[in-house]
């Protein structure tokens, strides 16, 4: 799509047009034609805590923009809940979801011609999805985070929805009493807000944040405070500034503007869906951007952030240690991100940073101190070997051992794995394998908390190993590799794995191999056959024959 220089209000208010009969119809005056139509994808619904306050923000951010004197045109967008469908087979249709969400935001903008887009997400597929949608597009668009959920506690200690899906692992492991374990599950997700950890949602917000496309300190705000609709308010007022300086999304998100957004994912421990995201969404910029980027980049970056799901604290602990500026503030100060970039502010990272400390209040440990980092090194690592040639992803960092040799554990379903696990069939020094669930195979590439979740539930998260073509929640930790490419279902060596073969993972070495011979692996590649589709029609089979390689970004476009 060519970019979009143009204005939708020449057309609609040019008095021949007969476009005006319709907006008459929705209460407009002679004199709104001249403003600005801005749309307001909303993604608010009521499936989902994470979504459940995004109304709020949209008619909030609906108000504002009447009152600088542009005039909103609100429209939905869809959303499903990963926590609720995981594990089961609708998970199939989270990342599909995303390029949904994408290709409904594009729609409707670019059918009625609007001259900018406020989007209004709030969970895991939104942001990417609105991301991808604002890079197609390419007209003035800002996004509105719909804030993180505060805290959940019992017995003194801070949940998360994480708490609840590893204990399921402990109460099946007689850990748990049943009382305990109810009282997890009703008190994991006390409000609205998107899970309050560094799982996915708050690592794609901040990094958003970082690449300049929403406003300082939004992507850490929960949603239930009034600040979070204060934001909205002034995110209203900075894209009706942008589309007067026509600031286009294309021209902040550079190749360096990437590079602030994964410098971001590496310091605050963020999850590995941010490395399919980033792809899809750089793919969409047009910006050339490959899985040796993110080694690049967790090579030089520290983990300074002490956030769930393997370290401490949640995204509100962040925010009130100084958010996503302070700890942008610090790799300024080192030299890992770039000042001048762009933002949607108009104003440069350098510029919106200038009155941050250079380093972080010491009465508070949640941000780290330049010199004591949680980890020298980023946390996401891109391994290869013969078991995934073209790359796949580990989180490498809370691990009391770096690599593992194993005999596999074999299951062409996430559903026999946790079959497995729950009957306490998986052993310490096993290596899971769960295959065929990658983006054509699964289809939908489900992402595996369930399993993950009960190994550590179960004591074992130091002692299996775990690798898939599928993908694995923010909110996993533990030695866990996925993204394997190729993937299963087109033949990827990871499905001539047999039970009991030798796999090593080694995350110091960025290794994950098969232990057999070149030859035996040719012998068995000639026996392979590819399965039959599980889909032939709808949403899902359409996505397994559309979409790319993980290490592509899964993109359908």
């Amino acid at each position: 799509m060519p970019d979009n220089q143009r204005s939708r209000v020449v057309t609609a208010g040019d008095q021949r047009s007969p476009n005006r009969a319709m907006f008459y119809a929705m209460g407009y005056k002679d004199r709104d034609f001249d403003k600005p139509m801005v749309g307001v994808a909303n993604g608010y619904s009521t499936i989902t805590p994470c979504n459940s306050g995004l109304d709020i923000l949209a008619k909030r951010a609906e108000a504002e923009l009447k009152s600088v004197g542009a005039m909103p045109q609100m429209f939905g967008t869809i959303t499903v809940s990963d926590a609720v469908s995981m594990g089961t087979e609708g998970m199939k249709y989270s990342l599909v979801s995303r390029e949904v969400i994408a290709d409904a935001i594009e729609t409707a903008v670019m059918a009625e011609w609007m001259d900018g887009v406020l989007i209004v997400g709030g969970c895991d597929k939104n942001m990417p999805g609105a991301m991808i949608a604002m890079m197609r597009m390419n007209i003035p668009s800002i996004f509105v985070y719909g804030g993180t959920i505060k805290p959940g506690h019992y017995k003194g200690k801070d949940l998360t929805i994480v708490s609840a899906f590893e204990a399921v692992g402990e109460f099946n492991a007689g850990k748990l009493s049943q009382t305990d374990f109810k009282e997890i599950e009703r008190r994991a997700c006390p409000g609205s807000g998107s899970c309050g950890g560094m799982y996915t949602a708050n690592t794609m917000s901040t990094s958003i944040e970082a690449a300049g496309l929403s406003l300082p300190y939004s992507s850490t705000m929960a949603n239930e405070d009034a600040e979070k609709a204060d934001s909205a308010a002034e995110s209203a007022r900075v894209l009706v500034n942008a589309i007067k300086q026509q600031i286009l999304p294309r021209q902040i998100l550079t190749r360096e503007a990437i590079e602030n957004a994964v410098s971001i994912v590496m310091a605050t421990g963020g999850s590995t869906n941010a490395v399919l995201h980033w792809l899809a969404i750089a793919h969409a910029a047009g910006v050339p951007w490959t899985l040796d980027d993110f080694e690049h980049i967790r090579a030089r970056v520290p983990v300074l952030c002490d956030l769930k799901p393997s370290g401490r604290y949640v995204a509100t602990d962040l925010h009130r240690a100084g958010g996503v500026p302070q700890v942008m503030k610090m790799l300024l100060k080192q030299g890992l991100i770039h000042g001048d970039c762009m933002t949607i502010t108009g104003k440069s990272i350098a510029e919106n940073l200038a009155n941050i400390p250079d380093a972080p209040d010491a009465n508070q440990d949640v941000i780290r101190p330049w010199s004591t980092p949680m980890y020298p090194h980023g946390h996401l690592a891109i391994l290869r070997g013969n078991l995934s040639p073209d790359g796949c992803v580990a989180k490498i960092t809370g691990l009391k051992k770096t690599s593992i040799t194993g005999p596999a554990r074999v299951f062409d379903s996430e559903e026999e794995a946790m079959g497995a696990i729950m009957s306490d069939r998986i052993k310490a020094g096993d290596v899971l394998v769960i295959r065929y669930e990658g983006p054509k195979g699964g289809p939908g590439m489900r992402e595996m908390l369930s399993p993950t979740s009960a190994i550590i539930g179960k004591g074992l998260g130091n002692d299996v190993g775990f690798i898939t073509d599928g993908r694995f929640s923010g909110g996993t930790w533990g030695m866990v590799v996925g993204h394997v490419s190729p993937e299963a279902a087109v033949g990827g060596n990871i499905a001539l794995v047999h039970e009991g073969d030798s796999i090593t993972i080694d995350a110091e070495k960025r290794l994950l191999q098969l232990n057999i011979s070149e030859t035996e692996l040719q012998d068995r590649r000639a026996k392979w056959q590819a399965p039959q589709p599980r889909y032939t029609r709808g949403v899902l089979a359409k996505y397994s024959k559309l979409v790319s390689s993980a290490s592509l970004g899964a993109v359908t476009d």
